[in-house]
């Protein structure tokens, strides 16, 4: 038998909560094959198997904290062979040595703790919690759901538009129940993961410490939408990327942070460190809840080159293939809450950093422009920002700094 333990995490982390096995006793194991994936403060860390052979005995359940070097599992060096025999011909019938019957779900190696399987579903032991959750919230068969995550495996965002997309369906078989029946009332308990008890830990912390407020802005984004419109095929084109609002909305940000350098900087201890640089965290979605990888340098690179970045930080936000360094640091923050529907919303800042940028959805709304009424394409704007380092002359200032650029873009190209 060969040991399986937790590898070295990263600078500072030392322990880490097993979110989910993607390997069960008996199965067919490669070398350097992922057996588990372990939840850190940041990121989902994939543990590989060190030989080839057959998985062996699980030591922790999922959602159990371990630590870095702890033993977790063992694999059967060479075993393959024995994981699943065929039934061979036995040459003269044995009434006491009955063929062994084909393993049934009953049969199977129980799921650990925590990692119940939905009813109708037997594959759903491979299921992280927070898909579980989901399954589970929304009544989708897992099985009916082709999961776009790493190899294969299914995602919240998966489950979530199957439930969209058999909604109708579903409301449909809904009558087929007795009428007189009591609706279930049913509760889940779920542990939090270790990303979630960080995430709530870190915003509780800003605000209990930040002198918090929010200030905000509308913008006009007729000028934005046109130049996309015109130019998006040529972008994709070019770039192999597609032209979106981030890659603006960023590079704005950098022009008003070189005006507002406070907005741009932190508090340590009794002192501000201001940056001469923009590394600018962009809130991304993934199945565990929200991350923030940061584009290193925003201020340096061009309008395609972020769109590219922001790109590939969402695919692999939500194949959970992000690395630890690439979510630490960042001086600013942009959160796009209008892709979900959101009109307005108070961003809470992300420490030890001093501001948050909100965006929002676009909607036409009536404006006046030369004294007249027209219907234009609004966002609003949410600056949230630490009272201590940030007054509020400078916050409004970022932020007409920032509907400037948006509303004429040409003040980015000569850095007005």
């Amino acid at each position: 038998m060969t040991e399986v333990k937790v590898p070295t995490l990263g600078e500072s982390i030392t322990e880490a909560t097993l979110g989910e096995w993607l390997k069960q006793p008996g199965d067919t194991v490669q070398a350097d094959e992922p057996i588990a994936s372990l939840e850190t403060d940041k990121v989902s860390v994939e543990v590989p198997s060190p030989v080839a052979g057959v998985m062996g005995e699980q030591k922790v359940a999922v959602g159990d904290t371990v630590e870095v070097g702890a033993l977790i599992a063992t694999v059967e060096e060479g075993g393959a062979a024995a994981a699943k025999p065929a039934p061979a011909p036995s040459p003269s019938p044995a009434p006491a040595a009955a063929p062994e019957p084909k393993p049934t779900t009953e049969d199977k190696a129980p799921p650990a703790a925590g990692q119940q399987a939905p009813a109708g579903n037997v594959e759903a032991a491979a299921l992280s919690p927070s898909v579980r959750r989901a399954v589970l919230e929304y009544g989708v068969d897992p099985a009916t759901i082709t999961g776009t995550g790493k190899d294969g495996r299914i995602t919240k965002d998966d489950v979530i538009a199957a439930a969209q997309k058999g909604g109708a369906s579903a409301q449909a078989a809904a009558p087929a129940a007795a009428p007189s029946a009591a609706p279930a009332r049913k509760e889940e308990r779920v542990r939090m993961t270790r990303l979630r008890q960080t995430i709530a830990k870190r915003l509780k912390e800003a605000q209990n410490t930040a002198a918090m407020l929010t200030t905000f802005n509308d913008v006009d984004m007729t000028a934005v939408i046109e130049a996309r419109a015109k130019y998006k095929d040529l972008f994709e084109k070019k770039h192999g990327v597609r032209l979106g609002f981030m890659g603006f909305f960023a590079k704005a940000a950098c022009l008003a942070l070189k005006d507002v350098p406070s907005v741009n900087g932190s508090i340590e201890g009794d002192e501000i460190v201001y940056h001469d640089y923009a590394d600018i965290s962009v809130a991304v979605s993934a199945p565990q809840g929200l991350v923030v990888p940061v584009v290193r340098d925003a201020d340096q690179l061009s309008i395609a080159d972020i769109e590219k970045t922001i790109g590939d930080f969402g695919r692999r936000a939500k194949s959970g293939e992000l690395k630890m360094e690439e979510m630490k640091g960042g001086t600013f923050t942009i959160s796009n809450g209008g892709v979900f529907g959101s009109l307005l919303s108070t961003p809470i800042i992300n420490p030890p950093q001093s501001a948050v940028l909100g965006l929002h959805r676009i909607e036409d709304r009536p404006v006046v422009r030369d004294g007249q009424v027209v219907v234009r394409p609004m966002m609003y704007l949410a600056l949230s920002y630490d009272h201590r380092l940030i007054d509020g002359r400078e916050a409004v200032t970022f932020l007409v700094a920032l509907k400037n650029a948006i509303e004429d873009p040409t003040r980015i190209l000569i850095d007005l």
